[in-house]
């Protein structure tokens, strides 16, 4: 089940679980240093037991190299690198790296610095707050989405053309009226799971491409798993190019209708 939530007002953390973070990446040589540090600094900054599981898909720009430097910074405890044979899909990535996760909570999110480390620790913060199974970030504010306490900003969307903030928030029009997920960003790929959720939503999800994150939702929801929000601002990469084409458009329409009709 969703819930409409308060964030605690109180931004300090302090716990015993260890965070794993599964970091999907194909060209990211420029990216992945910085949000590594990133990563490290916020976990480090909250006395946090971590580790980051990079999944790269063969990237031909040397991303695996960087991963491997990495690990010679912070060492192999902290950067695992689980590389694999070609693009194979962001499902598949997640089911992958998910093989490899040691800690209690997995963390999703984009190598490109569209999601920020800094919202983390909000995160970790609501789901021990209200012991949750889910938290996820929203770029969007709607009448199913937590209220703000003070201090906290709504989510936005910046660096995205007129063309894709109107594809993403069509996206999540149509499945929001469709299926009623009861959570406002569907589309978001910024999530906090307890390990054991994820572990058997992510067995019964059948999509693969662009559909993946909308049907983790909906059937979490359908499983009875408990869901927040946490409002984040998202940036559009900084380097590279955007995965999403035309064919995962349409395939996320095609999504929407076996849900509706299969969950």
């Amino acid at each position: 089940m969703s819930v409409a939530i308060h964030m605690p007002s109180d931004d300090s953390i302090s716990s015993s679980h260890k965070y794993s973070v599964i970091l999907p990446t194909y060209n990211e040589r420029k990216n992945l240093p910085v949000i590594v540090w990133l990563l490290a600094r916020t976990f480090t900054a909250h006395s946090l037991a971590w580790e980051i599981i990079i999944v790269d898909d063969a990237s031909p720009d040397g991303t695996q190299e960087i991963a491997r430097q990495l690990q010679t910074v912070y060492g192999e405890n902290h950067i695992i690198l689980k590389p694999r044979a070609g693009k194979l899909g962001l499902g598949t990535a997640y089911i992958h790296g998910l093989n490899f996760c040691t800690g209690d909570f997995v963390i999703i999110m984009d190598a490109d610095f569209s999601h920020h480390p800094k919202f983390i620790p909000q995160f970790i913060k609501l789901q021990q707050t209200y012991n949750l199974d889910i938290v996820t970030g929203t770029r969007y504010r709607s009448d199913s989405s937590p209220a703000l306490s003070e201090g906290v900003t709504p989510g936005g969307v910046y660096g995205w053309d007129l063309k894709r903030k109107l594809v993403s928030r069509g996206a999540n029009f149509l499945a929001d009226t469709v299926l009623d997920p009861g959570v406002s960003d569907l589309t978001g790929s910024f999530r906090l799971y307890r390990i054991a959720a994820l572990r058997h939503i992510i067995s019964l999800t059948l999509s693969k491409g662009y559909v993946f994150q909308m049907e983790m939702m909906v059937r979490a929801r359908a499983l009875g798993y408990t869901v927040g929000e946490i409002p984040i601002t998202f940036v559009d990469r900084i380097y590279g190019e955007s995965k999403l084409g035309a064919d995962e458009i349409v395939g996320y329409a095609k999504g929407v209708w076996a849900l509706f009709t299969g969950v």
